[in-house]
């Protein structure tokens, strides 16, 4: 691998010129694609199989004109005043004209009128789903009242959740991680070149999504979590190569074979880390859920990316910089450095004294480590899952006010409506069925009112609304769908299901949930054994996967506090704490893992590799924290700042995700990987890298190390020129 990636690196150096030249023109083909074939994103949020999918697939094909998207209208009188007839029906008519609309129901033939008669709900019925509804017909349907003085008009449903745009507070990511790269290298050069080479991975990984986004169904999270990750990575990979070969240059050896050796080493430290993440978000197909597996796979292809942008595109722009990348009291135009002057005085710095300062406590450290991590996950025993809806929503954003609105004047319940649906063979079967069903669910705890069942044409479907006493995401409310669908089980002469925009909620969480223990065994487990491969140890990779139970716990504990229970959720914005969006949890694992896995090789390979080139145990663990720390550390840190640009997004999935990522990158990259990782190294000595002889003979050297490298390709020295460009 060493030995490949080394040649890979001096020919992208050497043809420098052609290689960007291919990206240029790759970048180019790409962004065609994207405008030619780009296709909408989708906010559903479904899965085959279950009860709720079921029934909205037999709705579509036996009752068509209730399977399009709805909108609600909200109209409340002054306080103390009541509504009549005359004063709705113009909202009613304006809203029945809005294009695409079917039908918009007059709320007192519906008695949809609170007792009081001062609020009234308006159900709108579109022709196409929530995805087809466009910017002009949501427009025209906000408008819809707008004219009717004297009342207030809120607009809600399905067809207000926006889709989240990438806007300006990415930037803000992107600026502190140029001000990190700008005092990591000391010039200006290597920071931009750095930057540069992440975007352009960017860039390519965003353009081939979106032309396949006419092909492929994409949620409205999938780009921006691509987004996310791809700039994350891509700039953590250049940073680590980059700062390699600057090594290099400043042992005396000249550009080409500098970036050879850094593409060779630290090169390959960066193949298996983004393999580890590649492999942790391509895992994500195994939970079943079709949206889930395109974010993994999507982003997954961005990471990729950003692996192969580092080992091709970045040598060659290495190439056009040359010594520039050096501060400026470090370059030299016609001498040869002494050898390692980088390193003179460098046992002095920081990295090396908290190498030190780890190994003389290594055992305090580790306790105090472990029972901190472990305090902060204290919370997470209360963690609920769920889907959004729009009692999470910003609050003064349109859909929050018609749902704050509603439950004002209805309840809680009236913004979950649940929708039984009845099936049977003929029209009679069905419509004795639909009786019997709708008195079993007025029987059940938690339901406040069941409306009359509405028949299709061929009267063989019955769809009743059910409105729950409790709020859509409630716990309560999910014990009354599961309560429901008992009870309901036993109609006779028709199938009973159970769907809404509540119950399909209730249902992806309940499938996830159950999906995380396999998901959680096999990622683990495959990069587990790919670490076994990278390391030639069995300590090793075991305690790279327990510091991140650790990680993951004390990640969740905090979101859990802040999102969810409400502590300082001021400081990220957050109006309303609620259950945390349910394929959190599987998203936050299988990326963190990745991400904690390229901090793991990233510390650990260096320490192997001081190691197998002869030095002790305990100096090689001190050796590979004081030579990485200011590298994983600038890593961590723009980590965190390209992640919490997403926390001031107004989407609370983005805010929750993106946050989520960040105090995890912090916990994992300071605590589990600078503190406790060195603590434990001590601690194992030379047993850390025992490897089993029977298995040592099986595994294929991969040498991470580039020890054959090293033995088998002497290093080429030569003076450091600056290269004209």
């Amino acid at each position: 691998m060493a030995i490949l990636l080394y040649r890979l690196g001096r020919l992208s150096f050497r043809r420098r010129g052609r290689v960007l030249a291919l990206w240029l023109l790759l970048l180019a083909l790409l962004g065609g694609g994207a405008a030619a074939f780009s296709g909408p994103t989708t906010s559903k949020f479904s899965i085959p199989g279950t009860e709720s999918q079921k029934a909205l697939d037999s709705l579509a094909r036996e009752f068509p004109q209730a399977g399009g998207a709805t909108g609600t209208i909200v109209v409340a009188a002054p306080e103390g005043g009541k509504l009549t007839p005359s004063a709705v029906a113009p909202v009613t008519e304006e809203a029945a004209e809005v294009p695409g609309v079917l039908a918009a129901v007059d709320p007192f033939v519906s008695k949809a009128v609170s007792q009081d008669g001062r609020y009234a709900l308006i159900q709108v019925q579109f022709e196409s789903g929530a995805d087809g509804i466009t910017d002009a017909q949501r427009e025209a349907f906000t408008e819809a009242g707008a004219s009717v003085s004297g009342l207030r008009v809120e607009h809600g449903g399905e067809i207000m959740r926006g889709v989240p745009e990438i806007g300006s507070t990415e930037i803000i990511g992107v600026a502190v991680a140029a001000l990190v790269l700008v005092l990591t290298f000391g010039s200006l050069v290597a920071a931009g070149m750095t930057l540069l080479n992440a975007l352009v991975g960017v860039a390519a990984g965003m353009a081939g999504l979106f032309a396949l986004s006419s092909t492929v169904e994409l949620t409205s999270t999938a780009p921006i979590l691509a987004l996310m990750l791809g700039l994350a990575v891509g700039i953590d990979y250049a940073l680590f190569i980059t700062s390699r070969y600057r090594h290099y240059l400043l042992e005396g050896m000249d550009g080409e074979e500098a970036a050879g050796r850094a593409a060779g080493t630290a090169g390959s430290a960066v193949v298996f880390a983004g393999a580890t993440v590649v492999i942790a978000l391509a895992g994500l197909a195994v939970a079943g859920v079709p949206f889930l597996t395109v974010m993994g796979l999507a982003a997954a292809a961005t990471v990729a990316l950003a692996v192969l942008v580092s080992l091709t595109l970045l040598p060659a722009v290495l190439g056009f910089a040359g010594a520039r990348v050096l501060p400026r009291k470090q370059r030299t135009r016609d001498r040869t450095p002494a050898p390692a002057p980088v390193e003179a005085g460098a046992e002095a710095g920081f990295g090396f004294r908290w190498g030190r300062i780890v190994a003389r406590l290594r055992v305090p450290v580790l306790v105090l480590g472990v029972a901190g991590l472990g305090a902060l996950a204290l919370p997470v025993q209360d963690m609920r899952l769920a889907l959004p809806d729009a009692s999470t929503e910003a609050v003064g954003s349109p859909n929050r006010e018609a749902y704050d609105l509603t439950t004002e004047g209805f309840g809680e319940g009236f913004n979950g409506r649940l929708v039984a649906v009845v099936s049977g063979d003929t029209a009679r079967a069905t419509g004795t069925a639909a009786k019997e069903t709708a008195a079993l669910i007025t029987d059940t705890d938690g339901v406040l009112a069941v409306a009359a069942p509405q028949m299709n044409e061929k009267g063989t479907t019955a769809l009743l609304a059910v409105i729950p006493e409790t709020g859509p995401t409630a716990a309560a409310t999910e014990d009354t769908v599961n309560e429901i669908r008992d009870r309901v089980a036993d109609v006779g002469g028709a199938a009973v299901s159970l769907t809404g925009a509540t119950a399909v909620g209730i249902d992806v969480s309940e499938k996830l949930a159950a999906a995380l223990p396999v998901y959680l065994l096999l990622v683990v487990g495959l990069s587990v054994l790919l670490l076994m491969l990278v390391f030639r140890s069995v300590l090793v990779p075991l305690k790279a996967a327990l510091g991140f139970l650790l990680t993951i716990g004390a990640t969740f504990g905090i979101t859990v506090a802040i999102f969810q229970e409400g502590h300082l959720s001021e400081l990220v914005g957050l109006d309303t704490p609620g259950p945390l969006v349910s394929f959190l949890p599987i998203l936050l694992i299988g990326i963190l893992f990745g991400l904690a896995m390229d901090y793991e090789v990233f510390l650990v390979s260096r320490m192997r590799e001081d190691f197998v080139h002869g030095a002790d145990a305990r100096e090689s663990v001190i050796s590979g924290v004081g030579h990485n720390a200011r590298v994983v550390t600038a890593a961590a840190v723009i980590m965190t700042a390209v992640f919490g640009g997403f926390v001031f997004m107004p989407d609370p999935i983005i805010k929750s995700i993106g946050f989520a990522l960040a105090i995890g990158v912090l916990v994992d990259a300071f605590v589990v990987r600078m503190a406790l990782v060195p603590a434990v190294m001590h601690l194992l000595g030379r047993a850390a890298w025992w490897l089993p002889r029977p298995v040592d003979r099986v595994l294929p050297d991969l040498d991470i190390e580039g020890e054959r490298l090293r033995r088998e390709i002497p290093a080429q020295r030569g003076p450091v020129e600056l290269v004209k460009t």
